[in-house]
């Protein structure tokens, strides 16, 4: 006998007084999902009055493989579903979406269920009240995982490490991205017998792979990767960041953003997952996310103050409240612990002759350039803008002979009397000598070195 007719089907989808649409799933000989497409729509689905029907489903709709399995096992496995998800980002609104089996027995290879969505414009609390209790039971336990600690860093690896174990997962990470910073961080991870660090692995991914995460998602909510069909799908747009995948045997993969005020500020990352749970976590974890998403903008905001209070922001370099606090907290370790150290004073002999010939303009761009000089050849060191011409080195890492090499590259690296030119007084303590006093010593050193500048540029201004 033949299938459902179109006649039916276009009854049934306008008897709904919601958006909706009917929607053939095709099985494959191998058991899997074939094409999907919208056998019959009603009005209100198709707003703009287009004929989409007999087109494939992602004409409408994000293709999103989790929404295809939903699909599928409702077509061939008379499974409902009912979610409300956060989709502000995609739409503009939260979306209720509700998938029903519709029987076709008589057809073995084409199968049918209706899809209808309701949109609103604001988060709706009590339709969490449909999801699963199991699902509900997760979520509530994050949140209160969430209040815990007082450490931001604990009770991040604490919610990584659940939701690792109920995604069933090999590895699961939390990230963060500033933009503005040009940089992302790892600030969570769990890992299956802890068989791999995910922090050594990101060490060799650029930014630009993760920043490339972004353009990814805008046509979805969440990437899905459940079997090769997927990555090589994602490979045609990412080729780099899938590069790097498959390096790391990753074979299943669930990237959920963390939006802020509609701005990604970082991602929940799932590796090798249960496949066949998918459509069951992958509402949890968008869930999750949103919870999360307040927690990482709340320690980002945090983070940039303490940051912005220590640094010169001309420079790159910490400031001088930032090297006091350090100097009081390093002398008492050196104290208490002696070990070799290094110190140099390095004074920007040429700033003040640039502000008075060339402007204040020229004068913050030398300093920029002088901090950025500075970070390259001390970068495993700590630098501070001591006062407005002068900067102060305190190395901790690097034998005498290490850290004379770095005084040689600085001077090498800036030695250009019409920009930046840098004079250097150095010392390095090899007893337990006093953190002060080795300080006073390279800043002496340097004076003597700066008045050798000027006699020898006297047309320079001191």
């Amino acid at each position: 006998m033949p299938g459902i007719n179109y006649e039916t089907l276009k009854t049934i989808v306008n008897m709904c007084n919601m958006p909706s649409a009917i929607l053939s799933v095709e099985k494959n000989d191998d058991g899997t999902c074939g094409k999907i497409l919208m056998a019959a729509t009603n009005d209100k689905f198709s707003m703009t009055g287009e004929n989409v029907e007999g087109q494939r489903y992602d004409l409408k709709i994000p293709r999103d493989p989790k929404f295809e399995d939903i699909l599928f096992k409702a077509a061939w496995n008379n499974e409902h579903y009912h979610a409300y998800v956060d989709t502000t980002r995609l739409y503009g609104y939260w979306t209720e979406d509700i998938v029903i089996p519709i029987n076709n027995d008589n057809d073995p290879k084409i199968g049918y269920c209706q899809f209808i969505y309701i949109l609103s414009k604001e988060m709706d609390s009590g339709k969490y009240s449909i999801i699963s209790p199991d699902i509900a039971s997760f979520v509530i336990r994050t949140c209160l995982n969430l209040r815990k600690n007082d450490d931001f860093y604990t009770t991040m690896n604490l919610v990584t490490k659940e939701i690792r174990e109920f995604t069933n997962s090999f590895a699961t990470s939390i990230v963060t991205i500033s933009k503005d910073l040009y940089q992302f961080e790892i600030i969570s991870e769990s890992v299956r017998n802890n068989l791999v660090n995910i922090h050594d692995i990101f060490t060799d991914i650029p930014y630009e792979i993760v920043e490339s995460w972004e353009d990814l998602i805008s046509g979805t909510d969440c990437i899905i990767i459940r079997n090769e069909q997927d990555m090589y799908d994602i490979e045609k747009r990412a080729p780099e960041w899938v590069k790097t995948l498959r390096e790391n045997d990753v074979k299943s993969l669930c990237l959920a953003p963390f939006i802020h005020q509609n701005i990604v500020i970082g991602y929940l990352f799932i590796t090798n997952f249960d496949v066949s749970q998918l459509a069951r976590f992958k509402d949890t974890i968008e869930m999750v996310a949103f919870f999360l998403a307040s927690e990482v903008a709340h320690h980002i905001f945090i983070d940039r103050l303490r940051s912005l209070s220590s640094l010169d922001l001309r420079t790159g370099v910490q400031n001088r409240n930032a090297m006091n606090t350090k100097v009081d907290e390093l002398a008492m370790e050196l104290k208490m612990s002696p070990a070799p150290y290094s110190v140099a004073f390095c004074t920007l002999s040429t700033l003040k002759t640039i502000n008075i010939n060339q402007g204040h303009d020229a004068g913050n761009n030398l300093l920029r350039d002088a901090g950025k000089i500075l970070r390259e050849v001390f970068e495993d060191d700590f630098i501070y803008r001591s006062a407005g011409d002068e900067f102060a080195i305190i190395s901790t890492n690097s034998s005498e002979k290490e850290f004379s090499q770095k005084i040689e590259s600085l001077k090498n690296k800036a030695s250009d009397p019409n920009w930046v030119y840098f004079t250097v007084g150095y010392y390095t303590d090899t007893t337990d000598g006093s953190l002060h006093t080795a300080m006073r010593f390279a800043n002496q050193y340097g004076q003597e070195f700066k008045e050798e500048f000027y006699y020898t540029h006297p047309e320079m201004i001191k």
